[in-house]
């Protein structure tokens, strides 16, 4: 029988930082998507701006997306994931 209440949390497995790589490709992940949408939905604005106010206008518009909005969800993901796995494998 089972219960309708999760285990307490120290039954759960600990699910420790990213590697670098781990790190890397979810910056990755977070990243190349913002771009895209961006320079698709803002491409017409920004092509007479030059290269260095077009980055500047990009940078201040993904960053906050990727550290606040993207980064903490795939972090989430992560741990899920990795927790799913633990308890498959026990």
């Amino acid at each position: 029988m089972t219960t309708p209440f999760p285990p307490p949390t120290s039954l759960l497995p600990v699910v420790g930082p990213p590697t670098t790589h781990q790190l890397a490709a979810m910056i990755w992940l977070a990243v190349f998507p913002t771009l895209t949408a961006l320079n698709l939905a803002l491409g017409g604005w920004l092509r007479p701006l030059s290269p260095v106010a077009r980055t500047f206008v990009l940078a201040t518009i993904a960053v906050p997306i990727v550290i606040y909005g993207l980064m903490p969800q795939l972090h989430r993901l992560r741990r899920h994931l990795l927790t799913r796995m633990a308890r498959g494998l026990s």
